[in-house]
C-alpha cells in the first residue's frame, strides 16, 4: 500500500517525461532531416515541403562528389592537425597551470587566479587581438589557430578545482617518499583527475573542430583552410561548383542541395562517433570540478 503513488504524481511524471519527449525530438529531429536529406533525390527533396520522415529514394552521389573534392580531404587534414596539436598544447598549458594554482603554498595564489579570472570578462577586442597575431608573425598559419587560444579560462578554473579535490595526504606522503612536483603531477593529480580532462579533452577538440570565425581572419592560402571553414564556403557562399562539374543547371542546383546536406553530415560525424566514449565522464569529471573551491 506505501508504494502506491497517487495521480497526481503519475500525471507529473507523465508531464515531465512528454517535456523530456519534446526536447529530444527539438535536439534530434535537425540531425535526423540531414541525414535523410544527404540520401535523398535532389529534385525530390526540393519539391517537399514540411517534415522530412523518410529520404527520398537512395542515392549516394552528393557523398562520393563530397570525397572526390580535394577542399573537402585538405581541410579535414588541416583540422585534424589543428585538433591534435590544440589538444597537445592547451591541456599541458591548462593542467600545468591549474596544478601550480591549486597548490595552497603558492605566493600570490589568489592574485593569480584574480588576474586570470579577469580576462573572462574584459579584453582588448578583436582589432588589437588581429594586430598581435600579425605583429608576433603568425599570419596565415595554422599555429595562429593554437597558440593564441592555448587556454581556455574557464577550463583552467574547473581543472584547479578538480585538482584541489585530489587530498591533501596524498601529496604529503608522496613529499615523505621523497617525491618532487612533477613526480606528484604525472603520477598522483593526474591518474586521479581523468574524468576531468577527458571533459577537458572534448571541450578543447569540439572548440577547435567547430571553430571558422578566427580562421577567416588569419587565414589567406585557401591550402590551410580548415573543414569548418569550407563547409561555410559551401553553405553560406553556395560555393559547390567545383563538385558538380557539368551539366543540366537545374540538375546542379537540386544536386547541390544534397551536397550542403552530405558535407554537414561528413564534417559532423568524428564529433558524433566520439562523444559517447567520453560522455560517462561528463556528469563525474564537470561535478567534479565544480563541487570544491
Amino acid at each position: 500500500m506505501g508504494n502506491r503513488r497517487s495521480l497526481s504524481d503519475k500525471w507529473t511524471d507523465g508531464f515531465i517525461i512528454s517535456i523530456m519527449l519534446g526536447l529530444v525530438f527539438i535536439t534530434a529531429y535537425p540531425i535526423f532531416y540531414v541525414i535523410l536529406a544527404s540520401f535523398s533525390d535532389g529534385t525530390l527533396l526540393m519539391q517537399h515541403t514540411g517534415f522530412l520522415y523518410k529520404s527520398f529514394g537512395f542515392h549516394i552521389d552528393a557523398y562520393l562528389k563530397v570525397f572526390d573534392n580535394a577542399n573537402i580531404l585538405i581541410g579535414y587534414g588541416n583540422t585534424l592537425f589543428v585538433v591534435v596539436a590544440s589538444l597537445v598544447v592547451s591541456l599541458s598549458i591548462t593542467a600545468m597551470t591549474a596544478y601550480v594554482l591549486s597548490r595552497k603554498q603558492v605566493y600570490w595564489n589568489q592574485t593569480f587566479i584574480f588576474i586570470i579570472v579577469l580576462t573572462m570578462f574584459f579584453n582588448g577586442g578583436l582589432i588589437p587581438f588581429y594586430l598581435v597575431v600579425k605583429g608576433v608573425g603568425l599570419m596565415n598559419s595554422l599555429w595562429a589557430l593554437i597558440i593564441p587560444f592555448a587556454v581556455n579560462t574557464f577550463n583552467l578554473i574547473i581543472m584547479r578545482t578538480a585538482f584541489m579535490s585530489v587530498p591533501d595526504s596524498l601529496e604529503e606522503s608522496a613529499k615523505i617518499d621523497g617525491a618532487n612536483h612533477f613526480t606528484i603531477f604525472f603520477r598522483i593529480v593526474i591518474p586521479l583527475s581523468l574524468p576531468v580532462i577527458a571533459v577537458m579533452s572534448l571541450y578543447y577538440a569540439v572548440e577547435k573542430w567547430n571553430g571558422w570565425f578566427y580562421a577567416s581572419l588569419f587565414l589567406k592560402d585557401r591550402q590551410l583552410f580548415p573543414l569548418q571553414l569550407i563547409l561555410r564556403e559551401i553553405l553560406i557562399s553556395n560555393s559547390t561548383d567545383s563538385m558538380l562539374g557539368g551539366g543540366n543547371l537545374d540538375t546542379q542546383v537540386e544536386f547541390s542541395e544534397t551536397i550542403k546536406y552530405a558535407t554537414i553530415v561528413v564534417a559532423t560525424l568524428p564529433i558524433l562517433c566520439i562523444y559517447p566514449f567520453v560522455q560517462k565522464y561528463f556528469v563525474k569529471g564537470v561535478m567534479v570540478g565544480a563541487l570544491k573551491g
